[in-house]
């Protein structure tokens, strides 16, 4: 299995066990809150953020049992986006990584006091204390994550993504909308864990910043290849939804050539970020190839 692969499986695994430490147990009052707080979130999934940041954390040196409340925490709100985002009012969709989403498989009332609860209990894990991290570190942290989830980051993206079904946007708009919807997820992912070295030189901060930038905006690209390339079965959740919704993407706007060729160059312009971290970053290296070249 290549290096990658192990790291991946290792990864998954790990913020996995984390999650299910954290999240309450089902048995526990509200039970069905809880137990659709576990359904969205111990469901399976790649886990991109959490490997991200247990892969900048290998960079630079940090123990994985530094990253873990970081990792459980970009991964919570993941869950409570996707949960919100699955919603008849939002996306309207009904499979999940292959299963009913939470509305489906409970009903949209619950479905909306789940995101919620997992969103604050993202937070409600950074403001516990961490090895090798003090107060004014774990407040960055914790803002870091705040900003890149609100109106300036995902929340944000997408209220201009809903706004947008049925326009025309440019290549800039396009792009400022998934730096913000996709994109400040994966850079935050990064970003907690650059934070997680209190004496980290500013200038490889910024270029691990700047690698997250373009793998966030690559993996978006990617995403909108595959909702035009590959089923339903393949994805685990509904293919081609885009065209029907007529949502501006990068092949509507560049064509599946030109979509793939610019996939490629962000690649290459991450992998460029990374350089001055030599063989220490090489599992972020085969990350950003990971993004532009996965099939779900």
């Amino acid at each position: 299995m290549a290096p990658l692969a192990v790291f991946m499986q290792t990864g998954q695994k790990r913020v996995e066990r984390a999650l299910d430490q954290y999240l309450p147990a089902e048995t526990t009052l509200p039970q069905k809150l809880h137990q659709a707080m576990r359904y969205s979130t111990l469901n399976g999934g790649k886990r991109l953020r959490a490997i991200l940041v247990y892969a900048t954390g290998e960079a630079l040196s940090i123990e994985p049992e530094q990253l873990d409340i970081a990792a459980c925490a970009v991964e919570l709100i993941h869950a409570y986006s996707l949960v919100h985002d699955d919603l008849p009012a939002m996306d309207d969709d009904q499979l999940r990584r292959g299963k009913p989403t939470c509305h489906i498989a409970f009903d949209e009332a619950t479905a909306l006091l789940t995101g919620d609860a997992l969103q604050t209990l993202a937070f409600h894990l950074l403001c516990k204390p961490q090895t090798g991290l003090n107060a004014e570190h774990a407040l960055k942290m914790i803002e870091l994550l705040a900003h890149a989830s609100g109106s300036y980051g995902m929340a944000g993206g997408q209220a201009v993504d809903l706004e947008s079904t049925g326009k025309k946007l440019t290549l800039p708009e396009l792009e400022n909308m998934h730096i913000h919807k996709t994109g400040a997820l994966i850079r935050a992912s990064v970003k907690l864990a650059a934070l997680s070295h209190p004496d980290l030189d500013p200038a490889i901060e910024k270029k691990l910043d700047h690698y997250a930038k373009c793998i966030g905006l690559a993996f978006q690209i990617q995403d909108d290849i595959l909702d035009e390339e590959s089923n339903t079965d393949t994805l685990g959740k509904t293919g081609g939804k885009d065209r029907a919704n007529n949502k501006a993407t990068y092949p509507s706007l560049l064509g599946l050539k030109g979509a793939k060729e610019k996939a490629v160059a962000l690649h290459n312009e991450a992998i460029n970020s990374l350089e001055p971290l030599d063989d220490k970053a090489n599992l972020l290296r085969a990350l950003s190839d990971f993004v532009i070249h996965r099939h779900h």
